[in-house]
């Protein structure tokens, strides 16, 4: 049951944000939703599950689904199963932000592209246009991807910069049907405080050692405990090789107690509480190498 009233008019969907690897889907639905429920950083890959996004107006309740990069350049039980989860999405989506960059537009994008059902509106979102100084040449760029699709709308937007969001929103609210809420009035998103504590542990391992390590690693929750208002969390980082594990504890323990240090802090900030983080890293080779393993560590 949710805490908001049914009235004539209210709107309620899912949108599906898809688009190759790096383009801000992450940032982008962060920003739309007003917290932090899906991870970000520079490396390829950094979203890896269906993320739900909540937010939720007078007249209207948005389900944002982040989804992962569509990965065109390796054919792994991993990388498959990440692309199943793109395809899944889009298939049971009222609408589609297909997210790119401006100015770039090559075959990862259209391989994406390809990937919509022609029945679902989709809204062209061409992200970092902030980026561009010349209106002309986006606007161009706009028309050329414009001629590959029907898209119900175009709107160049800059996630960071909150440009042009409110008009996204509007595009969006236009193509949802009228539906009563399916979330209460305060949820942000239905992934639990203990999936969320991975991701944001994930994420600091991608930005404090992203360059060096194989995206292949990965974060297991052994323990989530609550008392009161403090957290107690036991975190274990999955790599596969001992020459990983020294990347992510780094010389003398320094990085590793960053990773701790930025993580907790974060995890206070979305959970509204303090936080007891320990986090230990072990070696797993082969995790990532049959569908069996990806399942028992939460993939789809």
């Amino acid at each position: 049951m949710t805490d908001l009233p049914e009235k004539s008019g209210f709107r309620c969907g899912y949108i599906a944000i898809v688009g190759r690897p790096n383009v801000g889907k992450s940032t982008l639905m962060n920003v739309l939703v007003g917290a932090k429920v899906s991870i970000t950083s520079r490396k390829a890959q950094t979203t890896r599950h269906r993320i739900t996004g909540i937010q939720t107006t007078d007249d209207a309740q948005f389900i944002y689904v982040d989804t992962p990069g569509f990965q065109t350049r390796h054919s792994n039980p991993l990388n498959r199963t990440l692309n199943r989860t793109v395809t899944d999405t889009l298939s049971a989506s009222d609408v589609i932000l297909f997210v790119t960059e401006a100015g770039t537009y090559g075959d990862p994008d259209q391989k994406v592209l390809d990937l919509i059902p022609e029945d679902v509106p989709t809204i062209l979102v061409i992200n970092k246009s902030d980026r561009v100084k010349d209106r002309a040449g986006l606007m161009q760029f706009a028309q050329k991807i414009a001629a590959k699709r029907n898209f119900a709308a175009i709107v160049p937007v800059s996630a960071k910069q909150r440009f042009q969001l409110s008009n996204l929103q509007e595009e969006v609210r236009k193509l949802l049907p009228e539906n009563a809420p399916v979330f209460d009035q305060d949820d942000i998103t239905d992934r639990s405080e203990r999936f969320l504590a991975a991701e944001i542990v994930r994420e600091k391992v991608f930005r404090f050692a992203g360059d060096e390590l194989p995206y292949t690693s990965t974060v297991l929750i052994e323990k989530f405990e609550q008392e009161g208002a403090l957290r107690r969390i036991f975190a274990a980082i999955l790599v596969e090789r001992d020459s990983h594990k020294a990347m992510i504890i780094g010389q003398k323990g320094a990085r590793l107690k960053e990773i701790s240090t930025q993580a907790r802090l974060d995890m206070e900030k979305l959970f509204g509480g303090p936080v007891y983080l320990e986090i230990w890293v072990k070696v797993k080779s082969g995790w990532a190498d049959n569908e069996a393993g990806l399942r028992a560590y939460g993939y789809e």
